[in-house]
């Protein structure tokens, strides 16, 4: 199993101004169809990010 593949814990955001719980929300959004088969691994929560990031600065154009 690939580091990348372990189930991980959700880290604190990189991003100023975005909270856990808008990550998780938009993590669970776009991960609800495997969720039930295998929990989120590091790179699931940073790649998270920064498409939650990437979708409000597209809104804010």
């Amino acid at each position: 199993m690939n580091l990348d593949e372990k189930p991980s814990e959700q880290p604190e955001p990189f991003t100023p101004g975005v909270t856990m719980g808008m990550v998780r929300a938009h993590a669970f959004e776009l991960y609800r169809d495997r969720l039930p088969d295998r929990p989120l691994t590091l790179q699931d929560w940073v790649l998270a990010e920064k498409d939650l990031v990437q979708k409000r600065q597209e809104a804010e154009a």
